[in-house]
């Protein structure tokens, strides 16, 4: 296992789970940026419940690699759809977080690859 591959897991899974309790915090400031890209407010329970589990996948992906290649490679899809979804809503002012968080995403498909 390389200082890399738990380095990259270990942030990407905190930026993971900060991004899901931002999506479960009904927080106005993040209802609106969700809607500014077509996401409606009773979605954001599933796609922070996604982000949970691909914490969890990258984590116990240290033990059992397999399982966090496939992890990563949903969350480079995931985070792909995302930018997809900020440049169809012409909303690339705010998709600096899922630019870094793709870019980790296929940071950590490499080294667990």
């Amino acid at each position: 296992m390389t200082v890399a591959r738990i380095a990259v897991a270990l942030v990407l899974a905190a930026l993971l789970v900060y991004s899901a309790r931002a999506k479960l915090s009904g927080r106005p400031e993040v209802v609106e940026a969700y809607a500014r890209v077509g996401v409606e407010r009773r979605r954001l329970p599933i796609l922070a419940a996604v982000l949970l589990a691909a914490a969890l996948g990258l984590v116990v992906g240290l033990w059992w690699t397999p399982l966090g290649l496939a992890t990563a490679l949903g969350l480079v899809a995931y985070f792909a759809l995302a930018l997809l979804a900020h440049a169809t809503h012409h909303d690339l002012n705010h998709a600096g977080p899922p630019a870094v968080i793709f870019g980790l995403a296929i940071a950590a498909a490499v080294l667990f690859a």
